[in-house]
This record gives C-alpha cells, sequence and structure tokens, in this order.
C-alpha cells in the first residue's frame, strides 16, 4: 500500500513537472523542470529496486546532461529572456503527432504485455557483468556507443562555446 502511495506521488510529481517543463516561459525554469522529471524517474527505478539504474539516473542524466543543458543555456542564449510561443497551428500540429505517438506506444504494450513478463523474471546481473557490457569489446558490449556518446557531448560543448564566442 505504500509503494502504490509513493508511486502516485512520484507520478504526479513527474506529470506536473513535464507539463511545466514545457509550458513555462523561462528556460532556466524549463530545464529545472526536467531535472525534477529526471529525479522522479529515479525514483521510481528505486521503487522498483534497480537500484544501479537509479544511481545511474541521477549521475548521468539529472547531474552530467542537466549540466551540460545548462551550461549550452546560459552560452546560447540569454536565460531571462521569455520564450516565444509557437504559432496555434503548429501547436495543434505538435499535439496531434503526440497523441498519436501515446496511441501507438499504448497499443504496442497493451497487446504486448504478456511478451514483457518472460524477461522480468530474470535474475539481477552482477555488478561486474554490467561493467564488462558497458566497458568491453565483444559482441554485444557497448564501448564503442559508450565512447561515440562522450565525442557527441564533447562536440556539443565545444559547438556552444563557439556560437557564445561568436556574440
Amino acid at each position: 500500500m505504500a509503494e502504490q502511495i509513493i508511486f502516485y506521488i512520484l507520478a504526479a510529481i513527474i506529470v506536473f513537472c513535464s507539463i511545466m517543463a514545457v509550458a513555462t516561459q523561462k528556460i532556466i525554469r524549463s530545464a529545472t523542470f526536467l531535472l525534477f522529471v529526471l529525479l522522479g524517474t529515479a525514483g521510481l527505478y528505486l521503487l522498483l529496486d534497480y537500484h544501479f539504474l537509479m544511481g545511474v539516473q541521477i549521475a548521468v542524466y539529472a547531474g552530467g546532461v542537466m549540466v551540460l543543458f545548462i551550461f549550452a543555456i546560459l552560452l546560447t542564449n540569454e536565460p531571462g529572456r521569455n520564450v516565444k510561443f509557437e504559432k496555434p497551428g503548429r501547436m495543434f500540429l505538435a499535439g496531434a503527432a503526440a497523441l498519436a505517438g501515446l496511441g501507438i506506444c499504448g497499443h504496442i504494450i497493451f497487446y504486448n504485455v504478456n511478451k514483457f513478463y518472460t524477461y522480468i523474471v530474470q535474475p539481477e546481473f552482477d555488478m561486474k557483468d554490467v561493467g564488462m557490457a558497458m566497458m568491453g569489446t565483444d559482441k554485444y558490449q557497448y564501448l564503442l556507443p559508450f565512447e561515440a556518446i562522450s565525442i557527441l557531448l564533447l562536440a556539443c560543448i565545444i559547438g556552444g562555446i563557439m556560437i557564445a564566442r561568436k556574440r
């Protein structure tokens, strides 16, 4: 019962902050609401006893990616300036696309939920196995994508600095 109450509280926080991240006109506030969404997602991982994913969510996304977003905002934009709303036609089109995506995802989940249960019953991995999978170079190991993402983040930082330097 307590887990359900905590789940509903976290879900309400995530939904509210997600809406506010999109609806607010101040870009720094939008990034702050996104940070709360990421922390709420980490809380859901903790509720599911996925301690490793909770730690990764906080360290990588709430820590690293949000710092990168804030630096990019501060380097490329005036943080106190209001963001203009899009034209109503574009907002309607974006809302329709979001609803279509939600419907497709809901359809896939609804008709495949029994297939997911076979994957949930598997035992939890040892941290050594997770580390070897992330940093290994064999088949089904992820060192190359891990390094490619770090190069992409470095390119974003350099691009933000170059844009800010031109001003």
